[in-house]
């Protein structure tokens, strides 16, 4: 387990209560705290845990980042499966057992395992794992199938994952290289997941596995959102222009338009649009290539009118 901190003793102490009463019986494991240059307490908290074995303290010189924070904490891990928790998580019996058994169904071809979040205030499915939407940018899927459908289907394959919860073994971990640490608290989890489906593997969401999450509870977390947009879709552009995720979610939103106004004159591109949503065509509708297209070159003006890049 690594859990990167940053202030928020309260949250981390939380944190740390619900991890040690969810842990499966007999599981052999560390935990592996990297303090990132907090300044509230956690460092004096840290040290009063010095007595138990199972614990691990990495710490920081100064605020290094999100990606930094886990890619030391990684470092010094020993097992062959890491658990990378947020200190802002409050974790819900069973939470782990449903993410190894996904890992273990996914044998070599496994990459980024997430679980489906819940927001700590409301009760709300925040994550239930990231796709493309029209835009190619990656959103959380917020929706998870009925009771039925995940009895009988308990992984859901996604693009990509949160870091806030994820497991993911250690070998493919320094074989893609760790988080980029470009990435300042922000994009560097999908990053990780993009990588992992480029090498060949597949990301997934166990269902069954349920936290609470006290969402971008830590200091700055929002604070360079654009940037680490910027970074993650400029390094993926070529892949998300290509994604049949991105168009079939820009064939969803055409669809969605055609029905609130209806196109008569264009009723050979809609029945190309139902085709290709309901897989009777392979290749997706020319519009459809150039709306994900003219949806990225939106989103890069609006990041040079911004950023100035």
């Amino acid at each position: 387990m690594v859990a990167p901190l940053y202030n928020c003793l309260p949250l981390t102490q939380a944190m740390f209560t619900s991890l040690r009463a969810t842990l499966p019986a007999g599981l052999t494991h560390e935990i592996i705290f990297v303090d990132d240059g907090s300044t509230d307490g956690t460092r004096a908290w840290l040290a009063s845990l010095a007595h138990d074995t199972a614990i691990r303290v990495v710490l920081n010189e100064r605020n290094l980042g999100y990606a930094a924070a886990n890619n030391r904490g990684a470092a010094v891990a020993r097992g062959a499966l890491l658990a990378l928790l947020n200190n802002d998580l409050v974790l819900q019996p069973r939470w782990l057992e449903p993410m190894l058994d996904a890992h273990h169904s996914l044998g070599e071809r496994a990459g980024v395992v997430g679980n489906v979040q819940r927001d700590a205030r409301t009760g709300a499915i925040d994550h239930a794992g990231l796709v493309l939407n029209a835009r190619g940018k990656p959103v959380h899927l917020r929706t998870q199938p009925n009771y039925f459908s995940r009895r009988m289907n308990p992984v859901r394959l996604v693009s990509a994952v949160t870091g806030a919860c994820a497991l993911v073994s250690r070998s493919l971990w320094h074989a893609l290289g760790g988080f980029d640490e470009g990435y300042m608290n922000g994009g560097e989890d999908i990053d990780l997941c993009f990588r992992a489906a480029a090498a060949g593997r597949v990301n997934a969401v166990a269902l069954h596995s349920v936290v609470r999450h006290h969402i971008s509870a830590s200091p700055g977390r929002k604070a360079r959102d654009e940037e680490n947009s910027h970074r993650l879709v400029r390094r993926w552009r070529a892949a998300i222009t290509a994604s049949d995720e991105a168009r079939r979610s820009w064939c969803r939103d055409d669809l969605a338009a055609t029905f609130l106004e209806p196109r008569s004159e264009e009723w050979r591109h809609t029945l190309s649009v139902l085709a290709y949503l309901t897989r009777l065509r392979a290749d997706p509708p020319p519009k459809a290539v150039t709306g994900v297209e003219a949806g990225l070159a939106r989103e890069f003006a609006h990041w040079e009118k911004i950023l100035g890049r």
